[in-house]
């Protein structure tokens, strides 16, 4: 089946059905996750490497025992379906700008406390409308982009080993005192697989907008973000939309000193839209290289 296809029917049923309401997978495996911190948690590395191997590897064999049966087509547009978040995202980021635009700052607060790690509460419009937009752009690679770089390589089992590793990085990726060790192994696997399809996700987001100043931005500040993958796709979609988005922030409680990203004025809640509508070009502009790739592949092997 055509790999292309396969990402169209995906993408399809995660805009018309959205996330399942019940029994999501990557619920089930966060509370999973949960339940082996406690049992297995201790400020060591080697706890932490082995705690990602006995969630992540099981899961990835029994996907690749899948995808050697004749119908394994059908589980790798399932897989994709829930491993893909951008209905999730859209509506997330929609009902922050719907607050905004009623004029009520404290549910937008606490919507986009539903986004981003950051403390929320005391947020001004401003500052809630940046919040939004950094988990949009962020989340573009990690929840969309990342993932259909990977069932596009590996097919259902990459997408698998992406999405949980990603989780694993968003549950014990900190560096504080409680995961500085246990949380290693998950937030040196989530940069290594993210290397790659965040790069691609900085090139989609600039080549979909406007383009000298995201590679612009992209150039200078991407590499001064406290991730290395996050600061190039923040950088190029802030340069992108033309405005400017990091800047300081409080987390748990301490107020962290981050670099601007972008060169433009901050924004306003409009560009909450406009930062989803360069989501979709961009997604626009992943399936027809990839329909171009395979065509071109096609031609290639039967010439």
């Amino acid at each position: 089946m055509s790999i292309t296809l396969a990402v169209l029917i995906a993408l399809f049923l995660d805009a018309w059905l959205g996330e399942p309401q019940r029994f999501h997978p990557l619920v089930g495996f966060g509370k999973l996750a949960d339940y082996t911190e406690q049992k297995f948690y201790a400020d060591s590395r080697l706890h932490g490497c082995i705690a990602v191997l006995l969630l992540v590897a099981p899961l990835i064999l029994l996907s690749t025992w899948i995808n050697l049966v004749p119908w394994h087509f059908i589980i790798d547009i399932l897989v994709l379906y829930l491993a893909i978040g951008w209905n999730s995202l859209g509506t997330h980021a929609r009902l922050v700008r719907s607050a905004l635009h009623e004029g009520n700052l404290q549910a937008a607060r606490q919507l986009v406390g539903m986004m981003v790690s950051r403390d929320t509460m005391k947020l001004d419009r401003v500052g809630v409308t940046q919040g939004t937009i950094e988990s949009v752009l962020e989340n573009g690679n990690d929840a969309i982009f990342g993932v259909i770089f990977w069932f596009i390589l590996a097919g259902a089992p990459g997408a698998i080993a992406y999405r949980l590793i990603n989780t694993l990085d968003a549950m014990w990726g900190y560096r504080n005192d409680r995961y500085r060790h246990f949380g290693w192994a998950a937030a040196r696997l989530d940069d290594c697989l993210n290397f790659i399809p965040a790069r691609f996700t900085a090139l989609s987001y600039a080549l979909t907008g406007s383009a000298r100043n995201a590679f612009f931005c992209w150039q200078t500040q991407g590499a001064i973000w406290k991730s290395p993958n996050a600061g190039p796709v923040m950088a190029a979609g802030a340069g992108s939309l033309s405005i400017s988005l990091g800047g300081p922030a409080h987390y748990h409680g301490q107020l962290e000193s981050r670099p601007t990203l972008g060169n433009g004025p901050v924004p306003d809640t409009d560009d909450i839209g406009h930062a989803l509508g360069l989501i979709t070009r961009s997604l626009i502009l992943w399936l027809v290289v990839l329909c171009l790739g395979e065509w071109l592949a096609q031609h290639i092997i039967s010439n």
